[in-house]
């Protein structure tokens, strides 16, 4: 994952910081509690295919 796309990019939702996970390939909002997946590189910011976090992650 490019570390200046990292900077730029927020949660289409809440507009806050995502912090990335790398062995989850996933990006995080902490305050909507959803990892949005990251294939080939590529960040899926869209609602429909994030996950929903459970209290534990």
């Amino acid at each position: 994952m490019d570390a200046r796309l990292l900077d730029i990019l927020v949660c289409p939702i809440c507009k806050a910081n995502l912090e990335y996970h790398k062995a989850e390939q996933e990006l995080v909002c902490k305050p909507c509690k959803l990892a949005f997946p990251i294939r080939d590189d590529i960040p899926i910011m869209l609602e429909d295919e994030a996950r929903q976090l459970t209290d534990g992650q």
